[in-house]
């Protein structure tokens, strides 16, 4: 046991340490096969969001990703969702096809327990990368497209664009 500990610790201990650090690496590919790196999106507020088809939560807050997505997408901020399940590609493009998802949604496998952010313990979770590139909020939970307006306005108009990561709803302290 104590040596599963250890080998669980070590397997993680990269990814603690680029979250203390405030700087993820990350890379997936979309439904198109296109691929998405953080650093492509240097300049504008990248909202991460890992969810699944099954997931109801994830479902209701769909709408609001992709509502907040198009209103930003063009100029401030981005919405990457990561398909968080093993379902085949053609059902993905349909669910998308389906909620008229407007973001990209990238696949991960969720067979891999750490996930650049570290272990996801519940759908949804999404994270928020500043301008600079820095993990700087996280919600395990949905969120919503206020939710995620009144984040990035608290944190730009406050200068703490990059101040160390912290909970993304405000009624959690």
């Amino acid at each position: 046991m104590k040596r599963l500990i250890i080998v669980w610790l070590l397997s993680v201990a990269p990814v603690m340490t680029a979250m203390a650090e405030g700087k993820i690496a990350f890379s997936l590919s979309d439904t198109q096969g296109k691929v998405h790196t953080l650093s492509q999106y240097a300049g504008k507020w990248v909202v991460v969001n890992y969810w699944a088809t099954s997931c109801p939560p994830c479902i209701k807050e769909i709408p609001q990703l992709t509502k907040f997505h198009e209103k930003h997408k063009d100029h401030d901020a981005v919405v990457l969702g990561v398909d968080f399940e093993d379902i085949s590609l053609s059902w993905l493009k349909d669910f998308m096809d389906s909620m008229s998802m407007s973001y990209p949604v990238l696949r991960s496998d969720p067979s891999q327990q750490v996930t650049p952010f570290g272990v996801i313990i519940m759908l949804p979770t999404t994270f928020i990368i500043s301008p600079a590139g820095e993990l700087v909020a996280h919600q395990a939970g949905a969120v919503t497209a206020a939710d995620l307006e009144a984040f990035i306005k608290r944190k730009t108009e406050a200068g703490k664009a990059n101040a160390p990561s912290t909970k993304l709803n405000t009624k959690i302290h």
